[in-house]
């Protein structure tokens, strides 16, 4: 499958990233830093749901892709205030990482490939 890292906010070729792999997701796991960013199990649920609801009418919101990292593929998802960060493994299993509310603070995670590796090894 192959893959392409643009800057539009709204891209279908990006989107249709997700539509691929939505099928073939075999488990939902969520980190310790995720439950820490969130807090609230119920607000965990809802963003899980919306997330992996393909249906969903904010869909180009909920799945830009960022990178490629040893076969992860690596999402952002808006919601709310929050920016998602989540990927779908080469297992095919999709990985809820962080929720980061200010966005330097997101991309300055996203530039940091060597945190995002081990943030992809620890969840595995």
């Amino acid at each position: 499958m192959s893959f392409h890292s643009c800057k539009k906010e709204s891209c279908d070729v990006c989107n249709s990233h997700f539509m691929k792999l939505q099928p073939l997701i075999k488990e939902v796991i969520i980190t310790k830093h995720f439950e820490r960013d969130i807090k609230d199990q119920e607000k965990i649920d809802k963003i899980v749901k919306k997330v992996t609801d393909t249906s969903h009418t904010e869909f180009h919101e909920l799945h830009k892709y960022e990178e490629n990292i040893d076969d992860n593929i690596i999402f952002r998802a808006k919601v709310g205030k929050k920016h998602i960060l989540y990927c779908v493994t080469k297992e095919r299993n999709i990985i809820f990482l962080r929720a980061i509310r200010n966005y330097d603070e997101y991309k300055k995670l996203l530039d940091d490939k060597h945190m995002l590796k081990r943030m992809l090894n620890i969840s595995c």
